[in-house]
């Protein structure tokens, strides 16, 4: 991806410059090469401690001075340079912000914290062959010393004094309970290696029992030695930090009060909606009464794999029905595999994306709280937004074409918010094209519209200490805190209440992430009406979802202006 000048010295690219920083930061974090489909058989994980960290901090400093070096001064003539250069700066420069902020020391969260990511990166590799096992033996073997690194990161918080808040010590440390308790020895790992060749047992359940106890022993530690630490610790960031974060998260300098106003308009208008919809579900009834019918009297099913067929079915059928009417899906991306989602997750579903090569294709995971009973009501709008036409789509997309666009755009430099918001608008195009009539089917995706609103009011009222509006049914002109937010929170949400006390301990240690799902529709919504009303009559929605699928990654501050142009 470098040019030649006429003299044969190499001129560096964006592209080039973005894609060397891949190779660069993959062969330091073998996590990340696991993800792109890179170096399978190596025996590594990631390194945790501080210095690790600090490493691929000064990977993405060097990057972006190489960019900022060979940024021509006429400015970049090509669309796509144009556009890789813009995501490159900004991601490499939001990402540095977080960290400088010392935001690793404090990275103790119920949900892809690095401890998640580490046990999650097991559920990436091929495990198909002897040696592939035995690759996997080979890095379980390490899991002590990345969880002693990664405690050796929030022993160096403690001491500058960046702690994370006691939920998310109490969320955390519940979830390894978890880890820890499988149904044989050495807990979920023991239970992951479980398929492996006998010839293999022995070894692979001595790493297994090894890896789970130093999850408890770094479990022991937290409730021990950081909580009682960290128990002063605010649950919220504050309005400072939480900028930064939206920042990270968003690909955007938001108006947090313009979307807090806007959040609250959106859920005075969906909540009118569902009001209606729950009447067809069960006469009579308010929205929370009919979303508690269906969750304990409703259609569902018995079994995990019960329900991982279902979902499985919903997302061939789904590209069935859209194959060449609303897309043109090359075809890698008509394969996705529904998946179950190990013990000890977080309660909220979630997509994993392929390889770059597509040997390991896209998967749906979905968390079981309850095995004798999964309802159906709320999973099907879920799996349009985690399947097919939300994250698949979009994330195989660009895996497609990774060679066209380029390495970064289509994998580190993915915006959350570019993610999420087209995730959402997926399922609202599901429920344009008539995919959502039954009622049941229906209120669930209202529910997830108005979870998604009160993402947007929930993240920035907590996080910034915003006042509940004068005209609330709840608290009105009241201070927004933790204490009373979850209340409010049920109030309006019908998910079950371990779903929305995983989700609540969520925002609080996610700031700034949890809005991207509906602020991120909002902006693909204003970009598909523009490009319809420059089009007129001529507009073309399969090929505008195409072009715009097609471009990478994103942050808010150019998403509209772009799809706009489509």
């Amino acid at each position: 991806m470098d040019e030649t000048t006429t003299d044969s010295t190499p001129v560096r690219t964006a592209r080039g410059i973005a894609d060397a920083y891949v190779d660069a930061l993959a062969e330091h974090d073998p996590l990340i090469a696991v993800r792109l489909g890179r170096n399978l058989d190596d025996d590594r994980l990631p390194d945790l401690s501080p210095a690790g960290l600090e490493a691929a901090a000064a990977l993405a400093r060097s990057a972006l001075a190489e960019l900022d070096a060979a940024e021509p001064a006429e400015g970049y003539q090509d669309a796509a340079e144009r556009r890789c250069a813009k995501l490159f700066r900004e991601r490499l420069t939001a990402e540095l912000a977080v960290h400088d902020a010392g935001e690793h020391f404090r990275s103790l969260r119920n949900l892809a914290s690095p401890v998640h990511e580490v046990r999650d990166m097991f559920t990436l590799l091929p495990t198909e062959t002897e040696e592939q096992w035995r690759a996997v033996g080979r890095r379980l073997n390490r899991v002590p010393v990345a969880l002693a690194q990664y405690r050796s990161t929030l022993i160096e918080g403690v001491d500058r004094g960046l702690l994370s808040g006691p939920r998310q010590v109490t969320a955390v440390t519940a979830q390894f309970d978890e880890w820890i308790a499988g149904d044989r020895p050495g807990g979920w790992f023991g239970d992951f290696v479980a398929a492996a060749p006998e010839s293999l047992r022995a070894e692979l359940d001595s790493a297994a029992v090894a890896a789970t106890a130093a999850v408890a022993e770094l479990r022991d530690w937290l409730r021990e030695v950081y909580g009682p630490k960290a128990i002063d610790a605010p649950d919220t960031a504050g309005r400072e930090r939480y900028q930064r974060w939206a920042r990270y998260w968003n690909g955007a300098d938001l108006d947090l009060d313009e979307a807090y106003g806007w959040a609250w308009e959106q859920l005075r208008e969906v909540d009118a909606q569902m009001r209606v919809e729950a009447e067809r579900v069960l006469p009579g009834s308010t929205p929370i009464a009919a979303m508690r019918w269906l969750e304990e009297e409703g259609p569902a099913h018995d079994s995990p794999e019960s329900a991982r067929r279902y979902l499985q079915g919903l997302m061939d059928n789904a590209i069935n029905d859209l194959q060449g009417t609303h897309f043109d899906l090359a075809e890698p991306l008509l394969r996705v595999e529904s998946m179950i989602a190990p013990p000890g997750s977080a309660a909220a579903p979630y997509y994993s994306e392929p390889s770059l090569d597509f040997t390991r294709p896209g998967r749906t995971w979905l968390p079981v709280l309850d095995p004798a009973r999964i309802p159906v009501w709320s999973l099907v709008s879920t799996w349009y937004h985690e399947g097919v036409p939300g994250h698949h789509l979009q994330v195989a997309q660009w895996t497609y074409l990774a060679d066209q666009l380029s390495t970064y755009q289509v994998s580190l430099g993915a915006v959350s918010a570019n993610l999420e918001g087209w995730a959402l608008y997926a399922e609202r195009l599901m429920d344009e094209l008539g995919h959502l009539t039954d009622p049941g089917h229906r209120l669930g995706y209202l529910n997830a519209q108005v979870l998604r609103v009160l993402r947007v009011i929930l993240d920035i009222g907590m996080h910034c200490g915003l006042d509940y509006p004068a005209d609330s049914p709840y608290r009105p002109g009241e201070r927004m805190t933790p204490d009373n937010a979850r209340e409010f929170f049920g109030r309006y949400c019908g998910l079950p209440p371990e779903h929305l006390d995983s989700e609540f301990v969520r925002y609080l240690g996610w700031p700034g992430q949890a809005i991207g799902y509906k602020l991120g529709e909002r902006a693909w919504l204003r970009g598909r009406a523009a490009a319809a009303e420059r089009h007129g009559a001529a507009f073309d929605l399969k090929a505008w979802h195409m072009a715009a699928l097609s471009q990478g990654s994103l942050g808010l501050d150019d998403l509209v202006a772009e799809l706009s142009d489509l």
